[in-house]
């Protein structure tokens, strides 16, 4: 199993800046690369992720960072159910290796195994997701979360398939092209990352002290045209739309950081990654 590498990690603690101190919610924790290095910084950090198999990993962290390290076993959604502000809420978006590299858990086509792609022990499964979908809805996951070409014949053959494992997904699919986008957009369906990601968003004006900062790290085109288009529109100044310099912005926009071509050949995994910020202005 490829050991995971937390992407940007340099680049998003330079937009952090100085952390002793500080309170950061992590809001995916997965491996734990992020919140130990806020840890490490002088951070205290409250970590939340929903797949019960990093609970373990949490603990360790827990252990070590006595007192400063809180873990949340719930979907990133429920950082709305926080009832303090705090100075940096950080999303690292996407998949974890853990994940990726197991194939009992169904979310890659490289090994064979049950078409399950869950976060967590909850929900439908993805076998049962194309059972319970019919073609047109199917074709829609396919097109919106994975830009598949021709996503309508290729739901009518999931349908007539049912496929109940990676390999069977994969052998249906004839434009190798098209092979990740498939088990991304399923993954991203069966998960509702993008339910997820919209109100978990919509929470973070008011869970953030002003001067707090928001970053996130983007993997693929629907998550960052969701992220940018939510940046966009707290930076934009508010007021008379006839005169624009009247009023401030809610939030200060980050430049947008993108990995070097060092870190994407140390870490492949890297090489779509966008890091976008906004800083708390009132």
């Amino acid at each position: 199993m490829m050991k995971h590498i937390p992407v940007l990690l340099d680049s998003v603690m330079r937009a952090l800046g100085d952390l002793r101190g500080r309170v950061v919610v992590d809001a995916t924790f997965g491996a734990g690369g992020y919140s130990r290095a806020f840890l490490t910084a002088g951070a205290r950090v409250i970590a939340f992720d929903r797949d019960p198999n990093v609970v373990a990993d949490a603990q360790k962290i827990m252990d070590e960072f006595d007192g400063r390290f809180e873990f949340v076993p719930r979907p990133f959604s429920h950082i709305a159910d926080l009832t303090d502000t705090y100075d940096a809420i950080v999303f690292d978006l996407g998949i974890s290796s853990m994940q990726i590299d197991v194939p009992s858990r169904g979310f890659s086509f490289r090994g064979d195994g049950p078409l399950d792609m869950r976060m967590s022990a909850d929900g439908v499964s993805a076998a049962t997701l194309i059972e319970q979908s019919d073609a047109a809805t199917l074709a829609r996951i396919l097109r919106d979360y994975g830009d598949v070409r021709r996503p309508g014949a290729l739901a009518n053959a999931m349908k007539r398939a049912l496929p109940k494992t990676t390999f069977e997904l994969k052998n249906l699919i004839h434009n190798p092209n098209d092979i990740a986008p498939v088990f991304q957009a399923l993954r991203i369906a069966v998960n509702d990352e993008m339910g997820e990601l919209t109100r978990a968003l919509a929470a973070v004006p008011g869970r953030l002290k002003v001067g707090g900062r928001c970053i996130c790290v983007t993997f693929h085109s629907t998550e960052d045209r969701t992220v940018k288009n939510t940046f966009r529109e707290w930076t934009t100044v508010l007021g008379d739309p006839r005169m624009p310099s009247v009023g401030t912005a809610q939030f200060t926009p980050m430049r947008t950081i993108t990995p070097t071509d060092d870190e994407i050949a140390a870490n492949p995994r890297a090489r779509s990654a966008h890091m976008r910020g906004v800083i708390k202005s009132y």
